[in-house]
């Protein structure tokens, strides 16, 4: 059955086609609609989409549905198809996806927008797709967290990060209560992280953490963001600070002085740290790079119908990291159309450049022992751009 590993792993190849501009995405999302449309495949687009899920089609489609049935306290989960014009062969895809998928027509644009805020806390407003008389099928999942921070930040000048690019006066100082670690990483080295718990629901010990992970200058954005999912699955091996050399590392500074300790070795470790509060709304194109798995989802799932459909599948993504706590949303769809879709129309394209320290990873997991959650990576950033710790 699709693992955490599995996930982990498409989230490593969704980023590795995102690039490394300021953006952020939920690969559990975009998992989910591969998963559930994976049962329609055969041939090469089923080997494809196996490929890209990390399991079998019908056991990623298990595992989807037995997520969408049993939703994470902390993560609100949602998925739909939506249909007209069905045939026999994409009613039996449909009527095996699950009770706990949604099911109707295809709603109109101002419905689907609803749908996207209802299911994300109201921070996704838009549905990724335009949809229109043309449309034949949507499927379509959201995704959307709001929590607390156990322990809140406290605020820091920003002078306290040393030499930075960012343009922001105030930034987060991790509070007693934060984990902190430098950590050696298999692919990407010696690496910093640092690790904030959601406040847990009522009989939930431990239900969302995020974490935080910045690697050296060289080391690629894509060994950073793997290296995040390690560390948030507790993967990695942390250093004792008297195992590192005094002086500067490539994002942190070690000191030694003479003070009074508790432990009987004499020695005692203690650690600070700084960064950005931060946001970031994004808008995928899910076709871009063919290794995701939606053209194959897209080819296989036409074929249901029985004739030539167009295919679009989007994601859009938002998240804010703050002093109090860490808010994020996402909806993908793809959907399948009668006739090619509409030029895209002009938009604005914001890539950030800047760097705290360097740019770092953010990876938000869940915590479900012995339940279907537990370790999966429900979304996760390349952070390059700063707000105001305000």
């Amino acid at each position: 059955m699709g693992s955490p590993n599995a996930v982990a792993a498409y989230a490593s190849r969704l980023h590795a086609a995102l690039g490394s501009s300021h953006h952020v995405a939920s690969p559990l999302g975009a998992w989910l609609v591969l998963a559930l449309a994976a049962p329609a495949a055969t041939g090469a687009e089923r080997s494809a989409l196996e490929e890209a899920l990390g399991s079998p089609a019908e056991e990623a489609a298990a595992r989807a549905s037995a997520l969408l049935a049993n939703p994470h306290p902390l993560v609100a989960a949602a998925a739909a198809v939506w249909a007209r014009d069905r045939t026999p062969a994409s009613d039996a895809w449909i009527d095996a996806l699950g009770p706990a998928v949604e099911r109707g027509p295809i709603p109109s644009p101002s419905e689907a927008d609803a749908w996207a805020r209802d299911h994300t806390h109201g921070l996704i407003d838009r549905f990724p797709l335009t949809l229109d008389p043309r449309t034949v099928l949507v499927l379509a999942s959201a995704l959307g967290t709001d929590v607390s921070w156990t322990v809140p930040f406290g605020t820091a000048p920003a002078a306290a990060l040393g030499d930075t690019a960012w343009t922001v006066s105030t930034v987060l100082r991790a509070p007693d209560g934060h984990d902190v670690r430098i950590v050696a990483d298999a692919e990407a080295g010696d690496v910093a992280v640092h690790t904030a718990q959601a406040e847990p629901v009522e009989g939930w010990s431990d239900g969302l953490r995020v974490v935080s992970v910045i690697g050296a200058p060289d080391v690629a954005p894509a060994a950073v963001l793997a290296a995040a999912h390690r560390a948030a699955l507790s993967g990695v091996r942390a250093y004792s600070l008297f195992d590192l050399p005094l002086g500067d590392g490539h994002s942190w500074t070690l000191t030694e002085e003479q003070a009074p300790v508790r432990s009987e070795s004499g020695r005692a470790e203690a650690y600070d740290a700084v960064l950005p509060a931060w946001t970031a709304s994004s808008d995928h194109d899910l076709l871009a790079d063919a290794g995701l798995g939606f053209d194959a989802a897209g080819t296989a799932v036409a074929r249901l119908f029985g004739s030539a459909l167009d295919v679009a599948a989007r994601q859009v993504a938002r998240a804010e990291y703050t002093r109090v706590g860490f808010r994020a949303a996402a909806v993908t769809a793809m959907a399948w159309m009668t006739s090619a879709p509409p030029p895209p129309r002009p938009g604005v394209l914001r890539t950030a450049t800047v760097r705290f320290g360097r740019p770092y990873a953010v990876v938000a997991v869940a915590r479900q022992p012995e339940g279907p959650w537990h370790g999966l990576p429900v979304f996760s950033a390349w952070v390059a751009d700063a707000t105001e710790a305000s």
